[in-house]
């Protein structure tokens, strides 16, 4: 039966609220362990179902993989031969399996990658992945749903302007670069911390890679990578969720494992929307007012407002004193939450990539629908500023990328509870 999350409000946060490893950098690091032939260990691993969907994709692609969820870890024992498909099943559960694309084609001349088609926030092409990898002489023709690609002889060094700081097509170009023949420059590449942690990754690895966190990649071809045991760098969207939770419930929170450099604008934000923030040796603390003040928010690439927080700040402003409007400029079907959010209470007004808001002091608790993962913990949270029961369905998305998103919330003083969904027939 499926589940559901209810959430009695209202209710607010208060207390110490973690942040371990960050699912956009540590599923993308497991794929970079295809380049290197032995054991690697990846470490501060979040307990979330995207990590299990990835470790089974490399176990398909002749890997012995280890995850232990308890101590944090995976443990990746790559082969000298590798199989070189990625399959739909996986693919389409997860689309970061994409990410394997770059490792394979360096390692085995060939790869064959289910194609994903859309996403519930937008759509999200390998047009960049492609283009990037032609340049260092892939070829790729499209059969039976999957995209397959070979090289003849050996990827060799290009120069490659990326028309968007595409987080995927960065990766998967500096993968495969690091063991192609010759120097590769990428630019336009983007710049999140979860890119500079792979980077670093590769470094430890044998890499040689300068320009690391800059919009210019230089990459230097070596014959051979070795494995490593590497640390992932703290979830810097879990940690503006639990911040914007405290925002939005006035709570007051000490998001701990956070690396508060890696927000300062989404933290500069919520200081104009009222917050107090102070900073701590192993993360920071929000203390929500009252009721916040309405912001303006634009989200763009890194070091931009992260369209990934996009739909947390639409909820503050649903909730906030005044009026504000949210502008989308990366994902342009990242509103569909919103007709949610409407049905507890809030009133929103959408004008292509906009989305005006007017605050309201108190939202009505409703049953409503996760869509995607921050969605549905935005849903959550703005629940939690509702009067009444919000019933949220379609919590598997929550789960992929938030561990143990009720037990935190309510071990910080939120009445929220986990249950399973009645069947409708």
């Amino acid at each position: 039966m499926e589940e559901k999350i209810v959430v009695h409000g209202p209710t607010a946060v208060n207390g110490t609220l973690p942040v371990y490893g960050a699912k956009n950098s540590v599923l993308k690091l497991m794929a970079a362990t295809l380049l290197a032939v032995g054991r690697s260990r990846i470490t501060n691993v979040p307990e979330i179902q995207d990590v299990t969907i990835m470790a089974e994709l490399l176990r398909r692609l002749g890997c012995q993989v280890t995850y232990n969820r308890g101590e944090r870890w995976v443990d990746i024992d790559v082969p000298e031969s590798l199989h070189h498909q990625a399959d739909y099943d996986l693919v389409r559960a997860m689309r970061a399996s994409v990410s394997v694309l770059g490792p394979l084609i360096a390692r085995c001349n060939a790869a064959e990658v289910a194609l994903p088609g859309g996403d519930a926030i937008g759509t999200r092409g390998l047009d960049m992945h492609r283009a990037g990898l032609e340049a260092m002489g892939a070829r790729f023709r499209t059969e039976a749903g999957y995209l397959k690609a070979s090289v003849s002889d050996h990827l060799r060094g290009a120069e490659y302007h990326l028309s968007y700081p595409s987080v995927g097509a960065t990766e998967n170009l500096m993968t495969a670069a690091s063991l192609a023949d010759g120097v590769t420059v990428l630019e336009n590449v983007a710049r999140e911390p979860e890119i500079v942690d792979i980077c670093q990754m590769l470094v430890e690895m044998g890499a040689q890679i300068e320009g690391i966190g800059t919009s210019r990649l230089t990459i230097t071809g070596v014959e051979s990578l070795r494995p490593v045991e590497h640390r992932t760098v703290p979830d810097r969207i879990v940690a503006g969720t639990w911040a914007f939770a405290a925002a939005i419930t006035g709570g007051r929170v000490f998001v701990q494992g956070a690396e508060a450099e890696h927000l300062s604008i989404v933290l500069d934000k919520l200081r104009g929307a009222g917050c107090e923030i102070t900073l701590r040796q192993d993360g920071f603390e929000v203390q929500g007012p009252e009721r916040p003040k309405a912001v303006n928010i634009s989200t763009f690439p890194y070091p931009g407002f992260p369209t990934d927080l996009q739909p947390f700040a639409v909820a503050m402003n649903a909730v906030a004193e005044g009026s504000g409007m949210i502008t989308e400029n990366v994902f342009e079907a990242r509103w569909g939450f919103t007709a949610e959010l409407e049905r507890l209470g809030a009133y929103v007004r959408l004008d292509g990539h906009h989305a005006w808001l007017d605050g309201m002091e108190q939202l009505s608790g409703a049953p409503v629908e996760a869509k995607d993962i921050r969605a549905g913990a935005a849903l959550v949270i703005a629940g939690m500023r509702a009067e009444g029961a919000t019933e949220v369905i379609g919590i598997g998305h929550i789960d992929r990328g938030y561990e143990h998103f009720v037990e935190n919330l309510t071990n910080a003083g939120a009445t929220v509870e986990r249950h399973l969904a009645a069947p409708l027939f």
